[in-house]
């Protein structure tokens, strides 16, 4: 589908906009003055795929820990941009704090909370002429549940006295809209380039996000990032994201995506990553690990055996792709499958690159293997599982090495 024709923006390294592929990023949910926290999850959320990462930088004790954590990431080979995220003292402490304003690769502007009444402007710009000073790209990230008062007032107003006037949420929607392109106006006459700023509209209701960006997109160029903020948990964060996101990137609208999933306790961060990868992928605008391809299962495969298998095939496909990665070029375009019995096995088995049809329920415990479209071999006996993934293994050296 043809791109959004949006000005690229790079973000110490990353290029976002413009032609480059759409990129992954997250966020830490560490506080950002524990060093050590903060750089253990900095380094599983870019492990895992996440191209850019934003940290919380709300407080002296933060900003100071910016350039550490920049530094023991540097240590460990990992040259990940941070992206610093300020509400409410961002522009004193980047004052304050050179070295984190250095250490930095973008800042993140809420222009909702970046200063209140006569103070807003002047502590906007401040932000904007240390980005300047720096050399470091804005985001500018309008967010509904911290909205400009002033101008949805001005605006809601403005609606009341028309004869007709508009639904409350459709002037809502212009308001997050409006906020965004007049902070990029005002943040390109302090002096920033236009290839240094990127939008976000961050709203929580599919409908909304679907409208806002595609307002949004009519009206500017800028490079844009895109997310459901307040998500949720669970599978209802995953389809709310994933429904909203889906339709927007299908229209070419979008340079960088976030999933705002919220964790279990104690739960997995990365999990985030993993979701935004695969609907970029499914969606075919990017490739990041091998697709296994598995039957949903019915009474003619009461066995777990299939069910087993595919959920370590994909396990061991997704935990091996930091090294494939560099050792295997191209991979991540890998089509693999694991069916469960012989009605439709054999068949999606020679659509994969390699494929798998087990025999299901009271059949002969024989499996077909299919390579590149042809039956390769048959498996049989207890070791089924354990002969296919080194069949996998063997056909990945063989074709990527």
């Amino acid at each position: 589908m043809p791109r959004h024709n949006t000005v690229g923006v790079n973000v110490g390294g990353v290029q976002i906009g413009g032609m480059a592929p759409i990129v992954v990023q997250s966020m830490t949910n560490t506080d950002t003055a524990d060093i050590d926290g903060t750089v253990a999850q900095v380094a599983a959320l870019h492990l895992a795929g996440s191209e850019l990462v934003r940290i919380t930088v709300d407080r002296d004790e933060a900003a100071k820990a910016v350039p550490h954590i920049r530094e023991k990431l540097a240590q460990m080979g990992l040259n990940i941009p941070l992206v610093g995220d300020f509400h409410y003292i961002g522009h004193k402490l980047l004052a304050e704090n050179p070295a984190c304003a250095e250490a930095l690769a973008k800042y993140r502007i809420n222009p909702g909370n970046v200063g209140f009444k006569e103070k807003k402007d002047r502590q906007f710009s401040q932000i904007v002429e240390t980005a300047i000073e720096f050399d470091k790209p804005v985001r500018i990230g309008v967010n509904w549940g911290s909205l400009d008062q002033v101008l949805l007032t001005r605006l809601m107003d403005e609606n009341s006295k028309l004869a007709d006037p508009k639904p409350a949420a459709e002037i809502m929607r212009e308001t997050i809209v409006q906020s965004a392109l007049l902070s990029g106006q005002q943040a390109e006459e302090v002096g920033l380039a236009r290839n240094r700023i990127i939008l976000s509209a961050k709203v929580s209701q599919v409908q909304d996000l679907i409208a806002v960006y595609t307002k949004l997109a009519g009206r500017c160029d800028y490079a844009m990032h895109l997310g459901l903020t307040e998500a949720g948990m669970g599978s209802k964060g995953v389809v709310a994201s994933s429904a909203a996101m889906a339709i927007v990137l299908q229209q070419g609208i979008g340079d960088t995506i976030r999933i705002s999933l919220t964790p279990e306790p104690n739960g997995d961060r990365t999990k985030e990553v993993q979701v935004a990868q695969e609907l970029l992928q499914v969606l075919g605008l990017r490739s990041f690990v091998p697709i296994v391809a598995a039957c949903p299962g019915c009474g003619r495969t009461t066995s777990t055996v299939f069910q087993e298998l595919a959920e370590k095939i994909q396990s061991d496909l997704r935990g091996n792709m930091p090294v494939w990665r560099e050792k295997y070029p191209g991979v991540e375009d890998l089509k693999v499958a694991v069916m469960g019995c012989i009605v439709n096995g054999p068949g999606e088995s020679k659509h994969a690159d390699i494929g798998i049809s087990l025999p299901g329920t009271g059949e002969t415990p024989a499996a077909p293997v299919f390579i590149d479209g042809k039956k390769a071999k048959t498996l049989r006996g207890e070791h089924i599982a354990r002969d296919f993934e080194q069949l996998v293994q063997d056909y990945v050296e063989q074709r990527f090495g």
